[in-house]
């Protein structure tokens, strides 16, 4: 049932302002280029408090790298996602908040119908740092680099409205899991072994629109099926960006990051972050012709 909900959220958000696209009239750049630093930061401090409460601070880095290139009939779209966040509370220490590393790239050949593409998609994603379960009793490792790390890729089908919105299907795409040797047995790979492969259905979309002056929303979706395991046990991944604009260095943001996936927790996991940011675009160039 959470999962129909969350497709089905995805998809009113897609179809809503699907009609807002607009036309550019000035020429399309061979290659548009995008970096974006992000650093959110939140903290509270209590002194002798009478309600209690405990002392907090926390930091999160973003950077975000795109690359759009177009020349006649080809498209390819490559995204590099990073982050790292730790939060520190009174007697506890320090937490890991956010630890992300991502690679996403997409080509696609032009076909004779409009706005769709054969296409080929490649996707890894790992984390840099240990994770843990924390308890009262102890800390129990649950994660660490490389462990788990994903591969996916597979020929598919695309459609491109535009930089903003696209929905890629891949019906034959590939995954493999990887873990080193003390994470055998976990996230899908057999035990005394350090890769898993699977063969499934690949669904993945993006749709980035403004909902008001200065207020934009980022909706990004993966669906998978594992037709050699449980087929019927649909992985989902969904995440939503939502970014105030308050002026040309600052903005606020709030994400909310949900993921379904039976292999990796028996649990839906949910991640919200929301804070005050600082953005700064390190590299901002569109071309007009080979770099």
């Amino acid at each position: 049932m959470r999962k129909i909900v969350l497709l089905f959220l995805f998809l009113i958000s897609f179809s809503l302002f699907a009609q807002q696209e607009k036309k550019d009239s000035l020429p399309v750049p061979l290659w548009k280029i995008h970096g974006r630093f992000t650093f959110i930061f939140n903290q509270s401090s209590f002194t002798n408090w009478a309600s209690g409460g405990e002392n907090t601070i926390a930091g999160d880095l973003n950077i975000n790298y795109d690359f759009n290139y177009k020349k006649k009939l080809i498209n390819w779209d490559t995204r590099i996602l990073t982050g790292y966040g730790l939060s520190y509370v009174s007697e506890k220490g320090y937490r890991k908040t956010n630890d992300r590393l991502e690679i996403n790239s997409l080509f696609g050949i032009r076909s004779r119908k409009k706005n769709w593409f054969f296409s080929n998609f490649i996707n890894f994603k790992t984390q840099y740092a240990r994770g843990y379960n924390y308890n009262e009793s102890s800390n129990e490792l649950v994660s660490a680099f490389f462990s788990p790390a994903y591969l996916s890729l597979g020929p598919g089908v695309l459609w491109k409205k535009s930089d903003n919105l696209n929905l890629n299907i891949a019906p034959a795409s590939a995954r493999f899991t990887f873990v080193d040797d003390d994470f055998s047995g976990k996230f899908g790979v057999k035990e005394g072994k350090n890769v898993a492969f699977s063969l499934g259905f690949n669904l993945s979309g993006y749709y980035k629109l403004s909902i008001m002056d200065n207020i934009e929303m980022e909706n990004i979706i993966t669906i998978y099926s594992d037709y050699l395991n449980k087929p019927k046990n649909i992985d989902i991944e969904y995440q939503v960006n939502i970014r105030f604009k308050v002026n040309k260095f600052v903005k606020m943001h709030l994400t909310a990051h949900t993921i379904l996936d039976d292999n990796a927790s028996g649990n839906a996991q949910f991640r919200e972050l929301f804070g005050l940011g600082l953005n700064y675009s390190f590299h901002e160039k569109k071309v007009y012709k080979n770099l």
